[in-house]
């Protein structure tokens, strides 16, 4: 296909030279774009201080952007809008409208549902935005897949460690916390227009509903979903209550400033996980999605068990394996996606990217709210545990997909 012909991917310019400047530009994009979602924590401890009567719990800040993620992705991939419209478009009217929600927070009294609606639509919009740039790497993979889904998640788990960054060092107000992900959120709305969109792209196509289906009737789109759900189970629900356990532990350790450390330890771990999401990514475009995929949960579903036995011990050693669980926990996430990219119908790659990802964040509100009565009831040992048999079964979900023969179209037949 030549870039001139008619049936050119819309949009495809520079050619191939275009191609790693446009990753940038998605990647910058990306990471601005989502600053809208990652700013909760910071606003939940901000607001924690400035109103100490808040009617509703701080997690509620976190779990309505989700629950409007997930309603947004499905109602995106009912429509297929991810394979309709360009990309660039989509992802620009999505950024501007979660910038302008966030931006409205600031304008409210930091109580009542007005506050939770605001963060619903925030997710709501961000629906157009991180599936939606996996979307757009994808039309500009040749063989490197993996890495350049590693990158953009790697990008995105720099941005979710931040807020522990600031929880740690800063005294910031809620109002200029929302002000600032909103500012930045409009940059990468405006930004992404400046890439272009790779060869890959699919022509234009119709609406089909049942395109939707392929994700449970396909035998091998199933079991990468399957594991993606394994992943998901783990991964957000660690992010939320390391930081939480870290101080508990920290705290029976007699360290002075347990809170401070628990915090930097989290920003720490978490931030890890952009070197495993690179590293995961160079390795699966060269050994094979299902043998790194496969060695990230086992290794996951180890630390996950391990940790909450370590409660109080040496502080050196809570750490050590807290970054060890931060890196291996997230090296999988893009190879979930590079493979539904790979064993999907070209034409169908948006909407199943956007279905898995609904699903998978979906999965996250229960994993989440669960961590809380576990560990009440078995403490966080049962807790920690609970979240290790999803990476587990994860595991089992990608052994039938190696062994299945769809399984030779993914990393040019490095299974």
């Amino acid at each position: 296909m030549n870039p001139g012909d008619a049936e050119s991917p819309r949009g495809w310019r520079g050619g191939l030279a275009a191609k790693w400047p446009s990753i940038a530009i998605v990647l910058f994009a990306q990471v601005t774009a989502m600053a809208v979602w990652f700013a909760s924590a910071a606003v939940a401890s901000a607001l924690a201080r400035s109103a100490p009567l808040l009617g509703f719990k701080a997690a509620m800040l976190t779990s309505a952007v989700q629950a409007g993620f997930v309603c947004g992705t499905l109602a995106s991939a009912l429509l297929g809008v991810p394979d309709r419209f360009d990309p660039r478009r989509i992802f620009m009217i999505a950024a501007l409208g979660a910038a302008a929600a966030s931006a409205a927070l600031a304008m409210l009294p930091p109580t009542g549902p007005g506050i939770l609606a605001l963060r619903f639509l925030t997710g709501l919009a961000l629906a157009g935005v991180y599936p939606i740039g996996m979307r757009l790497v994808a039309t500009w993979a040749a063989g490197d897949l993996g890495l350049l889904v590693g990158l953009l998640v790697g990008a995105l788990t720099l941005g979710s460690a931040s807020p522990h960054l600031l929880a740690a060092f800063g005294q910031f107000d809620w109002r200029t916390i929302y002000l600032v992900a909103a500012g930045l959120a409009a940059c990468g709305g405006l930004a992404i227009l400046a890439a272009g969109v790779g060869p890959n792209a699919p022509r234009q196509i119709r609406l089909d509903a049942g395109r939707v289906s392929q994700a449970w009737r396909n035998p091998a789109l199933r079991l990468a979903n399957l594991g993606y759900l394994g992943h998901m189970w783990e991964l957000y629900a660690m992010w939320t209550w390391l930081a939480v356990f870290l101080a508990a532990s920290l705290r029976m350790s007699g360290v002075a400033d347990a809170h401070g450390l628990a915090e930097l330890t989290s920003f720490a771990a978490i931030a890890a996980g952009a070197l495993g999401a690179w590293l995961g990514g160079v390795c699966a475009d060269r050994w094979g999605r299902t043998t790194v995929t496969i060695a990230s949960m086992a290794a996951s579903a180890t630390c996950a068990a391990t940790m909450g036995w370590l409660l109080g011990a040496p502080p050196a050693l809570i750490i050590a394996v807290a970054i060890i669980w931060g890196i291996t926990i997230i090296a999988d996430s893009a190879q979930f996606s590079a493979s539904i990219a790979e064993l999907s119908d070209p034409e169908s790659v948006g909407t199943m990217l956007t279905l898995q990802t609904c699903a998978g964040f979906l999965l996250t509100l229960v994993s989440i709210q669960l961590v809380a009565p576990v560990s009440a009831a078995l403490g966080w040992p049962g807790a920690f545990t609970m979240l290790a048999i999803g990476p587990a079964l994860g595991c089992i979900a990608m052994v039938r997909l190696r062994a299945r023969p769809e399984a030779a179209r993914l990393a040019g037949g490095r299974r």
